[in-house]
């Protein structure tokens, strides 16, 4: 039998080991999903409902328990591991609340004995394969809706994060979804790729663009529900009317939050030449007072990297940047000791000829380019292949609504940064993907619509 080796990323002490599924097992679960769902799919909404607001209540009462086993497998320091599950309650929220209305039947025509309705089918059965930097919000984007709406569900939660995932399964047992309809699979690379070569009726994906393209060119043939969440290189201007203090303040947060491990994570700036430098001198002292060591302590805000391999990425793109003339503010190195630890770190004098303002970082590193203008500042952001958030950071909201019309991006933020909401579609453009989560579109997603013409006789 293979096993899954569950590490702790702040001390690398191996925390259990787990039986893996196989393609043998895998194809089972999915022969068991496709005969359950029909059964799932016809119950009323209202007691599907009822298995989400019970699992609801589960994560409420088990919180601090899910908030330590999740510290302990990503290196996510405890309050935010908090933060997310108390993040999460509002979007559960939002999935009970919208989801008969987004998937009511819609009468459109209704004349001289011809009436025509668009009416929502679950897609069927569908496959989830998660990330591990928000196991909660990511997997649940997909699961509960998906579930709500009649689906079965596959879920692959990362191997970073499988700990969780088996969490989020367990909740939902416990709250009434069957076990065929609602299966979590244990594994690596492997097994997601014999979940993908079960005939699901949709992919649900987030994680990074080499692994999505493969999934893209794996499952394009068939046609099916593909929604692939890839990741970005979000820039934000900083206008020369903005508080440079209270900017870099709220920047460094978005840059350094999760320990930069966040799909929407700042990951350039771009600051208007006359506050460049007081944003500068502020954003170093924000950081400088981030605290980093262990996750599970009150106090700690920059926590261990979850994967070892991004340590050599960070690495590399901070030697690169310092190769070609940017200044090392803060930081740039790896931390002592065991365990995956690194610096938050912050570069000056950057330009789009380094790796660090070109390629997703997905860590506590951060890169601050001058600019002298509008035109400047909109013509970098846009000069990358991601397109998953941009914000301006200005006094003037009908300037910020002109430049962030121009940047090419699925969210976009005036004067905020790394926020996502349930009632906004979750989206990306260019190598950030394909397709959507949340809001009412994120619900309408695990549908397929029909046509109905319906004539008097």
């Amino acid at each position: 039998m293979n096993m899954l080796s569950i590490h702790n990323p702040a001390t690398g002490e191996e925390i259990t080991t787990l039986p893996a599924d196989d393609a043998t097992s895998v194809a089972a679960k999915y022969e068991a999903a496709r005969a359950a769902q029909p059964l799932w799919a016809q119950r009323p909404l209202a007691q599907r409902r009822r298995c989400i607001e019970d699992f609801r209540a589960g994560v409420v009462r088990d919180l601090e328990h899910l908030a330590r086993v999740m510290t302990q497998e990503t290196g996510k320091p405890i309050r935010m591991s908090r933060n997310e599950l108390n993040g999460l309650l509002p979007r559960i929220d939002f999935f009970l609340a919208q989801t008969e209305r987004a998937t009511a039947a819609e009468t459109v025509y209704d004349q001289d004995g011809m009436r025509e309705q668009i009416q929502h089918e679950p897609l069927g059965v569908v496959a989830n394969i998660s990330a591990w930097n928000y196991p909660w919000f990511v997997g649940c984007n997909v699961i509960l809706p998906a579930l709500l709406t009649g689906n079965a569900v596959l879920y692959k939660p990362s191997e970073y994060a499988t700990l969780t995932g088996q969490e989020i399964a367990r909740l939902l047992h416990e709250a009434g979804v069957p076990r065929d309809v609602m299966a979590c699979l244990v594994g690596a690379g492997e097994v997601g790729a014999a979940l993908l070569a079960q005939p699901v009726d949709g992919v649900f994906f987030t994680g990074s663009h080499a692994t999505g393209k493969r999934i893209a060119e794996t499952v394009g043939a068939r046609f099916v529900k593909l929604q692939l969440e890839l990741g970005g290189k979000d820039p934000t201007y900083v206008c020369e009317d903005a508080d440079p203090k209270a900017a870099a303040e709220s920047l460094a947060d978005g840059a350094m939050y999760n320990t930069g491990q966040s799909c929407c994570s700042v990951e350039r700036i771009y600051v208007h030449e006359k506050i460049h430098d007081d944003f500068v001198r502020h954003f170093v002292e924000t950081v400088r007072g981030f605290r980093r060591g262990d996750p599970m302590h009150e106090d700690t805000y920059i926590g261990a990297i979850t994967r070892a391999p991004q340590l050599d990425v960070l690495e590399l793109q901070v030697a690169d940047a310092q190769a070609k003339g940017a200044d090392l503010l803060v930081g740039g190195r790896k931390g002592a000791g065991p365990g995956n630890w690194y610096e938050p770190t912050v570069l000056a004098k950057v330009d789009h000829t380094m790796e660090i303002m070109r390629e997703e970082s997905f860590g506590p590193v951060i890169g601050i380019q001058k600019v002298a203008g509008d035109d400047e500042a909109v013509r970098l952001m846009n000069d990358t292949r991601y397109g998953l958030t941009a914000g301006v950071y200005t006094r003037d909201e009908s300037r910020a609504r002109r430049l962030l019309a121009q940047v090419h991006a699925g969210s976009v933020y005036w004067n905020c940064c790394d926020r996502v909401s349930p009632r906004l579609p979750w989206s990306g453009v260019g190598d950030s993907g394909v397709g959507l989560t949340l809001s009412t579109y994120g619900i309408q997603t695990f549908t397929r619509p029909k046509a109905w013409h319906l004539r008097q006789g």
